[in-house]
């Protein structure tokens, strides 16, 4: 949503001042101009990337106009996951945990937290280190390394699509000049014609130039740093995942492991104190009579 007002409030201020000035607007549509421009930069950006960063691109794409996939609450479903099954596993051991692990899906807990359990990179994240923590043969200096290097990989990946779409908005400048260079050739070539209709190709030379640098920065540039700002946010959830199971490994009780998941968490994310207690608080249901 913002992005499309953002688009909005930068067409209005130079269109709108262009024409405030007594511009006609008219000299500016040059649909060929924009042709040459953008097609050559779609071009090249297919062939610059392999099928596998196309396919990621044209998928976060629409995620720039989306909100973000994890706020407050949900955060507080994640934190609430992983003390249940903390908690569980300090009542009745590890192995207890053996059915959430293998078939999260049927399991009672995770149903209990839909956001977790329809996230499937994040749920099978958790899973795989339950699991290995149930095994008891690695320490916690492994287990950290071997996160560090998956989070690692993690987020090369969904950095790609934002690399990629930066790279076209470095280089519609260039493919602007290159419009506008064919504008001045064409019009060097048709010396002799009236002034007037000389004026007329220059400026629509000219356009080319405009249109690149406009679309860079104005346009396809903010959309590739709204997508590597998705990608930070996106590798969060599984960073919180992370500090809280290390510090259950290291012998911290679920209520306060839970708490250093809490802390890595964006200001504006983060749930206050209270708010996780009382999502700790509700998990905790009354024994049958």
């Amino acid at each position: 949503m913002f992005v499309i007002i953002g688009w909005v409030v930068v067409t209005v201020c130079v269109f709108g001042s262009f024409i405030a000035e007594g511009g006609h607007i008219a000299a500016l549509i040059q649909p060929f101009e924009f042709v040459c421009i953008f097609g050559a930069a779609v071009g090249a950006f297919v062939v610059s990337n392999p099928t596998k960063t196309l396919k990621a691109t044209l998928k976060a794409l629409p995620s720039c106009f989306k909100g973000s996939k994890y706020d407050k609450k949900k955060y507080l479903q994640v934190i609430a996951l992983l003390y249940e099954l903390l908690q569980k596993s300090r009542k009745e051991g590890m192995l207890s945990l053996e059915g959430d692990v293998e078939t999260p899906e049927e399991s009672p807990i995770f149903q209990k937290y839909p956001v977790v359990l329809n996230d499937h990179h994040l749920r099978d994240f958790i899973v795989d280190y339950l699991r290995m923590m149930s095994s008891g043969n690695l320490a916690v200096h492994e287990v950290q390394d071997l996160m560090d290097a998956e989070l690692q990989t993690h987020h090369a990946e969904v950095s790609v699509p934002g690399i990629a779409v930066q790279t076209v908005a470095d280089g519609l400048p260039a493919f602007g000049i290159v419009a506008a260079v064919m504008g001045v050739v064409h019009t060097m070539g048709s010396i002799g014609v009236p002034p007037a209709e000389l004026g007329e190709m220059i400026a629509s030379a000219l356009v080319g130039t405009f249109l690149g640098i406009l679309l860079a920065y104005g346009f396809i540039g903010p959309l590739a740093s709204v997508l590597n700002a998705k990608a930070k946010e996106a590798g969060k959830p599984f960073e919180c995942v992370k500090c809280v199971l290390l510090a259950a490994m290291g012998g911290y009780a679920p209520t306060v492991a839970v708490e250093f998941g809490r802390k890595v968490l964006f200001s504006v994310d983060r749930p206050s104190f209270e708010e996780l207690e009382e999502a700790v608080k509700a998990t905790k249901t009354p024994k049958a009579a």
